[in-house]
């Protein structure tokens, strides 16, 4: 698959000002529930209603959506509001559902994107389709996994393609339900420029308190949309609670959210500019965490050498660790100063963290 500006054209031909807005609950609950919100979103800048139809739950027995039936209540939205509607679709039997019933905007979810049996099945149904298809990345940080899924999509003969970033599971506890790894969306945009890239805010933090945030910094990256879910009564749905947004405040988030479009002659300059501040941004941000990270194990190291009445400072290990670092500094362009002003300064904090546990 190689970048086009074709792959741009359904996305352009919306001509919109502003960044393009995937909105609605999570789960269609019931069918009071998908038109009164979708009423609510109506003259808003959403320019999809979302709704989950079929919810792969990670455990049995949790609320898995209310099947095709949901399909008829979103023909009733489009009815009603005029909106175009979207949908996920886990495998063959949804797609030939959602295309029966107009869908306008198909998904196809993380859980799906991770293998590449169920992608081909997906694709082979929805064949040569006019409809917008988008792809979640996999639930692993996987490029390769993600751009394949979407390859499979193209070559079936899907005309109208873009892929959803909504984070990466981790074993490790992080304020985010699913960490960003901002650097492979950036990777993404590298290597597909041109492939419309949504962020999905609300999978990503699973908080509805860090939604902004995560929305701007992803229109800094220059993603070309984002997907937020919304619900009137957010404490009380079906599924995912936390993390969802009533029509009011999404109204908020959009009107509040800084778009980095330029008028000016240095439109591109200041565009270009913007974008690699905000990447630095992220790998600042990358390098406090670790940072934080290497002071926990400090702390342990510490509690360990105060169980064994060891000294703190252990010069021969501390001239292994400088001069590994030096080494592996140069081959990453960093000089030989840097280096060991930047570790000097670690090595004296991470013995800050263990002398208090000592002291303790």
């Amino acid at each position: 698959m190689e970048n086009s500006k074709q792959m741009r054209t359904w996305l352009d031909d919306m001509k919109l000002d502003h960044p393009l807005v995937i909105a609605g609950p999570c789960s269609a609950e019931t069918e009071e529930q998908v038109l009164k919100i979708a009423h609510q979103l109506k003259d808003t800048d959403v320019n999809y209603y979302r709704a989950g139809i079929w919810k792969p739950r990670t455990r049995p027995g949790m609320f898995e959506g209310v099947g095709a039936l949901g399909l008829k209540w979103l023909q009733k939205v489009k009815a009603e509001t005029g909106m175009k509607t979207c949908t996920e679709v886990a495998n063959a039997a949804h797609v030939k559902l959602a295309l029966e019933h107009d869908v306008d905007l198909l998904w196809i979810g993380a859980r799906s994107t991770v293998s590449p049996f169920i992608m081909q099945e997906i694709a082979d149904a929805l064949g040569e389709t006019d409809k917008i298809v988008l792809v979640k990345n996999p639930v692993n940080p996987d490029l390769a996994l993600w751009l394949g899924g979407i390859e499979r999509l193209k070559t079936a003969g899907v005309k109208n393609l873009g892929a959803i970033h909504r984070g990466f599971s981790t074993y490790e506890k992080t304020k985010y339900r699913n960490i960003p790894e901002w650097q492979l969306a950036i990777e993404f945009q590298n290597r597909f420029p041109d492939l419309p890239l949504i962020n999905d805010p609300s999978h990503i933090t699973g908080n509805r308190e860090m939604i902004f945030d995560v929305c701007q910094t992803a229109l800094d990256l220059n993603f070309d949309g984002l997907m937020i879910e919304t619900h009137f009564d957010p404490e009380n749905a079906w599924s995912d609670a936390a993390q969802q947004v009533t029509p009011e405040k999404l109204v908020q988030i959009m009107r509040d959210l800084k778009i980095r479009k330029e008028s000016d002659p240095e439109a591109e300059y200041n565009s270009d500019l913007s974008n690699l501040r905000a990447q630095i941004d992220v790998v600042d941000t990358q390098l406090i965490e670790m940072l934080g990270k290497r002071m926990k194990i400090s702390d342990g190291i510490g509690a360990l050498k105060k169980q064994k009445n060891v000294a703190v400072l252990q010069s021969n290990r501390w001239n292994q660790i400088l001069g590994a670092m030096i080494l592996e500094g140069e081959s990453k362009g960093l000089s030989e100063e840097f280096v060991l002003k930047m570790f000097k300064a670690i090595h004296q904090e991470s013995i800050i963290h263990q002398e208090k546990v000592i002291n303790s």
